[in-house]
């Protein structure tokens, strides 16, 4: 009796199945810690205890790190729409740019997770076709429109970077730091340095750098 009763619990133990985690619940856990912790805190062993699964689950469906930071920026990509786009080829790639810089901005640390990968992957390549096929009808040559592709979203990048990053802190230390005596045209555009918005800023880089690449054809 007791020997069957033994061998009962042991079959019932081996039937219980340990919960199958896939790769969309690996990087949504993932941008769950990024939006909670930052990026530096995003690593696969936080990623498994985030899930209670063991690392090798983790392992097994992003491989490394450097592969879960792809799929997270990817991921982020996913929710630019290209819905409703102008027909006007400089506002389409201005629209997109803006669209891009949201999906960035829903994101703690988004512009530093896709500064640092080389994503080759279904969201962000449709992206990339967006953004040179409007440059192209617009009337940029193939040669300016894929520089003015990567120009774009360097610029994007490093921008939103800032937006991120910059605080009250920061813009109070540049004001007590920067004296007429050592830097009198810092000083004398001080209060546009200090005041200009980064949708100001990003307005202006968009339409040079729109505005060069239609001028090549």
């Amino acid at each position: 009796m007791t020997m069957r009763t033994r061998r009962s619990r042991g079959e019932m133990g081996g039937a219980v199945a340990s919960k199958r985690y896939g790769r969309q619940d690996v990087i949504a856990a993932a941008l769950e810690i990024l939006d909670e912790r930052g990026l530096e805190a995003v690593a696969l062993r936080e990623v498994a205890r985030r899930l209670d699964a063991h690392l090798n689950t983790v392992s097994f469906q992003v491989k490394t790190k450097a592969r879960l930071l792809e799929l997270m920026a990817d991921t982020i990509m996913a929710g630019l729409t290209l819905d409703d786009l102008p027909e006007d080829p400089a506002e389409r790639v201005e629209e997109i740019l803006h669209r891009y810089r949201r999906a960035l901005l829903t994101r703690r640390d988004g512009a530093r997770l896709v500064a640092g990968t080389s994503v080759v992957e279904q969201n962000t390549l449709r992206v990339g076709e967006a953004i040179v096929a409007a440059l192209l009808d617009s009337g940029a040559t193939r040669v300016s429109a894929v520089r003015a592709f990567w120009g774009l979203h360097y610029f994007l990048i490093g921008l939103v970077q800032e937006e991120q990053a910059t605080t009250a802190e920061h813009r109070d230390r540049f004001a007590s730091e920067v004296t007429a005596a050592h830097y009198p045209v810092l000083v004398g555009v001080e209060d546009v340095l200090l005041t200009d918005s980064f949708d100001d800023r990003f307005a202006f880089g968009l339409d040079a750098l729109i505005s060069h690449a239609r001028s090549t054809r």
